[in-house]
Order: C-alpha cells, then sequence, then structure tokens
C-alpha cells in the first residue's frame, strides 16, 4: 500500500503518552459535534478513534511508518475503513496537526493567564514552544517535513501562519507600550528564528537539550532589550523600581 504523504509540525506534536488518549478523544469528539451537526455520534467516535491511532502510529513509527493500513489496525478497525469517515488519506493527519496545534495554542494561553508579570509571559511563551516530553529528534524531523511541504500545501500554509501570528500577538502583549511596531515586527522575527532554527538543529544533531534551547532563545531576546527594559518587564505594572516607572510616566 501507498505510503502516506505526512506532514507534521514538531511543535504541534507534543501529546505523547498514552494516558492522553481519553482526554484526547473527549475534547475531539466535543468539537466534532458542535461543528458537525449532520454527523452521527457513531461516525463522529470512529473519526476521532482513527485521529488517535494515526498519533499513535506517527509515534511509534515514526514518518515511514505511516500507513492508511496500519491506522485502521491501530484504531482495531478493517482495512479501508479510512476512506469511509475521511475524504482522503492526508485528512486524518491533518486533523491531527490541527488538534495538536490547538492544545499548543491552549497550553500558552493557559500560561500567559497564570504570568504575573510580562518577563514571566515571556517564560510562558518561549517554554511553551519546547513542550518538555516532545523536544525529541523524532518530532521535530517531522517539523522539518511540514515545513517544507508548506510551500505548496495551502493547509499547512495556513497553520504556519497561525503559529506565528499568534506567536507575534502574544509577544505583543508582552512588549506593549515599550517597542514600537517596527520593533515589534523585528524582534518578533529574530525570536521566531531562533525557536525554528533550535528545532531544526534538534532533528539535524540531535545534540541540544531543552534547557539549553530555552536559554539560549533568552539569550537572543536579552539583545532586543536594555537592562531598564528588562528590569520593567520583570515587575507587575505600577510596582517597577521608582525609575523604570518614572521612565514609563514620560513616554505615555
Amino acid at each position: 500500500m501507498r505510503r502516506l504523504h505526512v506532514n507534521a509540525m514538531a511543535s504541534v506534536l507534543y501529546v505523547i503518552t498514552e494516558s492522553c488518549t481519553s482526554i484526547q478523544k473527549s475534547y475531539l469528539l466535543k468539537r466534532e459535534m458542535a461543528t458537525q451537526g449532520k454527523r452521527t455520534r457513531i461516525e463522529d467516535i470512529r473519526r476521532i478513534e482513527l485521529i488517535a491511532a494515526a498519533h499513535r502510529v506517527f509515534l511509534e513509527h515514526g514518518l515511514q511508518g505511516m500507513t492508511s493500513a496500519r491506522i485502521c489496525r491501530e484504531a482495531g478497525m478493517s482495512p479501508g475503513i479510512l476512506a469511509y469517515y475521511f475524504k482522503g488519506k492526508d485528512e486524518v493527519l491533518f486533523g491531527m496537526v490541527r488538534y495538536n496545534n490547538r492544545l499548543l495554542m491552549e497550553d500558552v494561553i493557559a500560561r500567559l493567564s497564570a504570568a504575573p508579570t510580562n518577563w514571566a509571559r515571556l517564560e510562558a511563551i518561549v517554554e511553551g514552544n519546547f513542550p518538555s516530553q516532545a523536544f525529541t529528534r523524532a518530532i521535530a524531523s517531522a517539523w522539518m517535513s511540514v515545513c517544507a511541504e508548506a510551500g505548496v500545501n495551502e493547509q499547512y500554509a495556513r497553520l504556519q501562519q497561525l503559529f506565528h501570528r499568534r506567536l507575534r500577538s502574544n509577544l505583543a502583549s508582552v512588549f506593549d507600550g515599550m517597542f514600537d511596531a517596527a520593533r515589534l515586527h523585528e524582534a518578533s522575527l529574530i525570536i521566531a528564528a531562533l525557536i525554528d532554527g533550535l528545532w531544526l538543529r534538534k532533528a539535524v544533531a540531535d545534540d541540544i537539550g531543552r534547557d539549553e534551547a530555552i536559554t539560549l532563545v533568552f539569550r537572543g531576546i536579552h539583545s532586543l532589550v536594555s537592562d531598564k527594559e528588562e528590569q520593567r518587564l520583570r515587575y507587575p505594572p505600577g510596582r517597577e523600581p521608582k525609575q523604570a516607572a518614572a521612565g514609563r510616566r514620560r513616554r505615555l
């Protein structure tokens, strides 16, 4: 059987333990039922099971092991059933990538909501882009494939565009009132390049760990802000040291 043309973004394929499977199915089912009212409940359940099975096959066998027969066998369904519930082989994989992308973004949002300072928000953004259990060579290699495919596949190009827009929006919330539009644009490009580059390095050489990757991104961030600006970011609004607060008032 022809192997699936697999496109998977490392930063979105980070739910990698079996203990998460039931949560994944529950969440996906609610989303499908809410947006696909014409489908019966059993059809929604089968679609969710196939997406979850595709994810498990990817984690166990990697890109080259992703076949429709293997996905159906993992889901406990007869061969060929994939074509009944999905328009094509790639649709189930795109559903898996889109779902994990949503999970990643929601994880970052949860981290941001708990951050007491803008510096903590910055940490939430960076750390959220290096999920602790997913910064592996296999997943990084999968990310490389989607980067290559995004140039010819509009669906994956839109996912990448969404990812970068979300990153820029989150950074704008950190640097609001400190960076003008041009400076924010430049900072967003630099930080995105650092994140993407470190995932690429992980795929090619596998000689860097998560903590080191995060540290390197922050070294780049330190070059983008002055000491006074960093001090402002590290204090809750209204509680900056007198010198920093005075500077903020002058700019308002």
